[in-house]
């Protein structure tokens, strides 16, 4: 896991986790939970209890899949779930995402944080890139599939890794939108194309990737 990611899911958890109900314990599942440079278990308040599912056995995986586009999980039995560089390796995440509504209670909240740019990296596949408004498709896909979920915020990290994070905080149920009155945008400077739920605009638009930025700068200092 990659510096931005792992500080990503950091303010995720800093920002929304204390507002989960602590009556009993919560459950957090991670899907991709390998352990691969740091895993994000390790910034997860510690009186949660915290379940690493992903197809493979591996360090920090708790559950093993028999099938990556069902878990094996009760509906409505789960507070959190949270994903990290690895929806752009799954072929069908749009299925995956399905499931993740299916098993949050009507208050729970997913985390995702996907690449939206960086170089081809295979485990096993490497095979989509996430843009400012992928978040909002996703809410699009759910609302089709009979769920009432909304998109609390989303934004594209600038600076450290090359994958530029996509990050997003999805509800199951917008009706409890209101149970989260904080984003990790209220305090998060290093960032572009940042939307909020009822957001009326982009906050600090770009249509240029840090890396066609960076590019066009080199290209110019050679032409210079």
């Amino acid at each position: 896991m990659h510096e931005t990611a792992m500080k990503n899911g950091e303010y995720f958890f800093k920002t929304y986790a204390k507002y989960i109900d602590n009556s009993t314990v919560a459950k957090v599942v991670e899907i991709g939970s390998q352990d691969v440079n740091g895993s994000l278990r390790a910034v997860c308040p510690t009186n949660f209890k915290y379940i690493g599912m992903d197809f493979q056995q591996a360090r920090g995986v708790d559950v093993v899949l028999d099938d990556p586009y069902k878990l094996p999980l009760d509906d409505a039995s789960v507070d959190i779930v949270v994903s990290s560089s690895c929806f752009e390796h799954s072929e069908m995440f749009w299925l995956v995402f399905l499931e993740v509504m299916r098993v949050l209670k009507s208050d729970g909240l997913f985390y995702l944080n996907a690449p939206s740019a960086g170089s081809f990296h295979q485990y096993p596949v490497d095979c989509w890139r996430f843009y400012p408004d992928s978040g909002k498709a996703l809410i699009t896909w759910a609302k089709r599939n009979g769920f009432n979920s909304a998109l609390l915020e989303s934004y594209t990290q600038i600076g450290g890794s090359c994958y530029q994070d996509f990050v997003s905080v999805f509800i199951k149920n917008k009706d409890f939108a209101e149970k989260y009155p904080q984003r990790i945008l209220d305090e998060k400077i290093d960032f572009e194309n940042g939307q909020i739920y009822n957001g009326s605009s982009i906050i600090k638009p770009s249509y240029y990737s840090q890396n066609e930025i960076k590019l066009t700068e080199i290209q110019k200092i050679i032409n210079d």
